[in-house]
Parts: structure tokens; C-alpha cells; sequence
């Protein structure tokens, strides 16, 4: 199944409490329940104005359907193509 990141403009974003942070995640965790399966959230990055989450999905419509349902942005989605580490230098 495709992976994807979505960047999401949150202004503030890095000034966001645990409790804030634990309020969106239970938002999200709620849409992707409803959603059903096919859909996975697997991390996210806080950063000053944005975050970035990785999620699994079969199409980048189900994508925007979380973030229409949870009320987020979806300002960009990019499907990954390919994933390395510092182990790829190995390879």
C-alpha cells in the first residue's frame, strides 16, 4: 500500500502543549477509525509553523477525506517513492 506525507500549514504548530498535541491526535485517531482500515497513520513531525505526518493509504483521496472529516489542512500530499537511511550507503 502507497505511503504518503502530508504537509500540514499550522501556524503555531510548535507551540502547541501535550494536551494540545494529545487533542489533535485523538481527533485523528477518531477520523481514521471511521474511515476504516485501509487508511494508517504511523508518525508525525511538529515543527514551528507546520507538521508532517506519514501515513498509509491506498489513494491520495482517502488522504483528503481524513483531512476534510478531521478538519486539518492537507496542504500538500507526496506520495513516497522510495525510503533510505545511512544503511543505503551500504548497500
Amino acid at each position: 500500500m502507497p505511503k504518503y506525507v502530508i504537509e500540514r500549514d499550522l501556524p503555531g504548530a510548535g507551540k502547541l502543549n501535550p494536551a494540545e498535541l494529545r487533542d489533535v491526535s485523538k481527533k485523528s485517531c477518531g477520523v481514521l477509525h471511521n474511515l476504516g482500515p485501509d487508511i494508517t497513520w504511523l508518525q508525525s513531525y511538529v515543527t514551528a509553523d507546520k507538521i508532517y505526518c506519514v501515513y498509509i493509504a491506498p489513494n491520495e483521496e482517502m488522504i483528503r477525506e481524513h483531512a476534510k472529516q478531521g478538519g486539518f489542512p492537507a496542504n500538500k500530499i507526496s506520495k513516497v517513492t522510495a525510503v533510505i537511511d545511512p544503511s543505503t550507503a551500504d548497500s
